[in-house]
């Protein structure tokens, strides 16, 4: 039995379809039934259920059975609203707390444009089947699409952390130290650190942190430098002082039930960046960093010695402050993971603000552009053999292959974790524009000395590149090769035919 939220929208869809389909207006039904147009209206959204003898006067109105307009049976045309209806879709997105979209919109939608809504649904569920995508993944785009309609600068939260900072002054100071953070969530919520119990279980040895609210403790993995640690304590405090109840009680979500949970989530982490970076503090850095008259990698390794965090926070806490406090909207952040031999990259967490940039993850095992500075880094980093905890910078001016786009980037690499032979590359990418390069003074001279910041022109993947002669590629072009037998298949057919010459 379906509950009667839906009951109402799948009779609305029904009479708001065969209206549109007969011609009608609202204010023709309306005389035809006897009925308001208001109350029609609300009916069609979804919002009123009328009693029988009113069903009886909009079936006759529409020449349809009482039996067919109430059944919760639709036709083929109506089927995948029904469908969407009757998932999880509507009730996991906060589509209208976030983007003022609820299920009474979608039916006045597709009620204009049914045969267009329909071939989009279905293309979206089918796409989704085909990729294998899963509630997680459209949770993760959900989140994107968020952080970028708000700029990812969330004025609330920076709010709740300088208040959290001033209310417990005694223990906060740049950098701020593990042991300050560890009192001030004993201090403030009753919470101690735990270090041993983690590293003695097997299954849970690599897992960096587990709360348990029972026992009030908040176990901690031993191996974690003090930024690592710096992170997990300032995101349990913003847990605590934001009073975040569904949430994960583990570092990394194994799954995302509710979209609530990776909201949350999301909100703690940068309760976190926020308290251990402040947002006065940085902005004036990065107006330091501004007046640079040429790029020097240390910049980077300053600014993380300064607030001890990770390459992460620090790249991720830019993308809060360039949009809002320097009108840098136009930019990109990605993580990608090395294999082993680095031959495989992964890309695990990407975020785009402004537009869909043109590094971004690829879902077809296509190889990344080995001219990336994300990987650059990573291979530097292998070169070398450096110590397990080292940090390696690569910046440069990525000029994408037949665009006219161009991105500032800079790249950290490091090992993905203490005995582990993989490693991570987190990358910050800004398109230069005018603007950009009037706000970096170094910008406006990489041009004229190449060893201070060098170009490389970049595309998306090997099999999408038709970049001729490039030494770095890891496979051939297939995508290119495929597009240019089709156009000789195409050539070949038109002078057969005639057509088209």
């Amino acid at each position: 039995m379906k509950d009667s939220s839906t009951l109402k929208l799948i009779f609305g869809a029904k009479v708001a379809y065969l209206r549109h389909q007969q011609g009608l207006s609202l204010q023709e039904l309306s005389r035809l039934t006897g009925l308001s147009a208001p109350y029609l209206h609300e009916i069609e959204k979804g919002k009123k259920y009328p009693k029988a003898d009113k069903i009886m006067l909009i079936a006759g109105a529409l020449g349809v059975p009482f039996d067919e307009l109430v059944s919760v049976y639709t036709s083929k045309k109506l089927q995948p609203i029904v469908e969407l209806l009757e998932s999880d879709w509507l009730n996991a997105f906060p589509l209208e707390e976030m983007f003022g979209l609820n299920a009474g919109k979608l039916m006045e939608l597709f009620a204009n444009t049914p045969d267009q809504v329909n071939a989009f649904i279905r293309t979206v569920i089918k796409m989704a089947r085909n990729y294998q995508l899963q509630t997680e993944s459209f949770y993760n785009a959900t989140l994107r699409s968020y952080q970028d309609l708000h700029d990812n600068h969330f004025p609330e939260l920076e709010s709740a952390a300088q208040d959290f900072r001033n209310q417990a002054l005694p223990y906060f100071s740049t950098p701020c130290t593990t042991e300050a953070l560890e009192q001030a969530l004993l201090a403030a919520f009753d919470i101690r650190i735990e270090r041993k119990t983690l590293p003695k279980n097997p299954r849970l040895a690599r897992i960096r942190s587990v709360f348990s609210p029972d026992k009030k403790t908040l176990f901690l993995n031993k191996n974690l430098s003090s930024a690592q640690q710096n992170f997990l304590i300032g995101r349990e405090l913003g847990f605590q002082y934001l009073q975040l109840t569904e949430r994960p009680y583990e570092t990394i979500i194994q799954k995302a039930e509710t979209f609530d949970k990776l909201l949350n989530n999301f909100k703690a982490s940068y309760f976190a960046s926020a308290l251990l970076m402040s947002e006065r503090e940085l902005v004036d850095d990065v107006y330091a960093l501004a007046r640079l008259s040429a790029w020097d990698n240390q910049v980077l390794f300053e600014l993380l010695r300064k607030y001890d965090v990770t390459p992460e926070m620090l790249l991720q806490r830019l993308t809060n402050i360039l949009p809002h406090h320097f009108d840098v909207k136009d930019l990109f952040f990605l993580r990608i993971i090395g294999s082993e031999d680095l031959k495989i990259f992964t890309m695990d967490k990407e975020l785009h603000l402004s537009q869909l940039h043109s590094p971004y993850a690829n879902q077809l095992q296509e190889h990344y552009c080995r001219r990336w500075a994300s990987i650059r880094v990573l291979k530097k980093l292998r070169a070398k053999a450096v110590p397990k905890d080292t940090i390696l910078a690569e910046a440069q001016i990525s000029q994408y292959w037949q665009t006219d786009k161009s991105y500032f980037i800079i790249s950290l690499g490091k090992l993905l974790s203490p005995g582990s032979k993989r490693s991570v590359s987190v990358t910050l990418g800004l398109m230069i524009t005018d603007q950009l390069q009037s706000l970096f003074r170094f910008l406006g001279t990489f041009q004229r000395d190449a060893t201070q910041l060098p170009a490389h022109v970049v595309h998306t993947t090997c099999e999408q590149c038709s970049v001729p002669d490039c030494n770095e590629r890891a496979v051939p072009p297939a995508y290119i090769e495929r597009r240019e037998e089709m156009d000789m298949i195409e050539q070949e057919v038109q002078q057969l035919s005639g057509v088209g010459l």
